[in-house]
């Protein structure tokens, strides 16, 4: 791909941008505000819009006019946040009803005892979250150490199990791999390529004229979407290896 023809580079944010549940480095934070002085960039990741600000924003030192090139699409787009005079505002919100909660917290028990899986000995935090427009389920607890966490489900096949009793539990609903233990539930129809469509609609940007960067672009992973969409997409291991690849886009070797 040319990449001097790319406006918008989308990336996803844990294990990507940052450690699964970490803020940015001063590195990544500085790559970043290079890139949008040049190009949009957006952000689609599974947590919360707080998530976002802590993970994100909070570590982000760039001009304000620079964060007006910047888009934060949360809970796997479901919710999509701009900055403006005011700060950050948010722009649309895809919730779900409390009825369409209640299906899949009743769903996961069975679900989790077709797959046969096993509780851990220990729990860090809740399991199950409810994000609004997501619901989230983290095997090992939303708080759970990162090296726990990396060394839990590598393979995905304990999720993949899950994910498909979820499937045949579950009609109406996308169910997709997130993280290192998390499976995320939206609204049927809406998943990371939800934000290139709203992209398009919004900006007016082409597919051929966006990249997207993520480390779960294996299918059924959360990331894959947007490869199915057609974007052009590169995967990464981590954090340093997508500076690089930022560093290449925004056409400078080092900062």
């Amino acid at each position: 791909m040319d990449r001097s023809k790319i406006k918008i580079v989308i990336t996803d944010l844990d294990g990507t941008l940052s450690p699964s549940k970490a803020a940015i480095d001063g590195e990544m934070s500085e790559i970043i505000c290079k890139l949008i002085s040049a190009k949009d960039m957006a952000v689609v990741g599974g947590g919360f819009y707080s998530q976002f600000q802590k993970q994100l924003i909070g570590s982000l030192k760039c001009p304000a006019e620079k964060l007006l090139r910047l888009y934060l699409f949360p809970t796997n787009a479901t919710a999509f946040y701009r900055f403006g005079e005011s700060g950050w505002y948010k722009v649309y919100s895809e919730d779900l009803s409390e009825e369409q909660k209640k299906l899949v917290y009743s769903a996961f028990p069975k679900a989790l005892e077709l797959a046969g899986f096993k509780n851990p000995e220990k729990v860090y935090g809740s399991q199950l979250e409810d994000r609004g427009t997501q619901i989230t389920f983290s095997a090992l607890g939303q708080e759970a150490p990162l090296e726990l966490k990396s060394e839990w489900d590598s393979d995905q096949k304990k999720r993949t199990a899950i994910k498909l009793q979820l499937d045949k539990l579950l009609r109406g609903f996308e169910i997709r791999l997130g993280g290192t233990t998390s499976i995320d539930i939206t609204k049927a129809g809406i998943d990371k390529a939800y934000a290139i469509s709203k992209i398009t609609e919004i900006f007016g940007y082409s597919k051929d004229e966006m990249l997207f960067i993520g480390d779960a672009l294996y299918e059924g992973g959360n990331d894959y979407a947007v490869k199915r969409a057609g974007v052009e997409s590169i995967a990464t291991s981590g954090p340093e290896e997508t500076k690089a690849i930022l560093r290449d886009i925004s056409g400078a070797s080092e900062l």
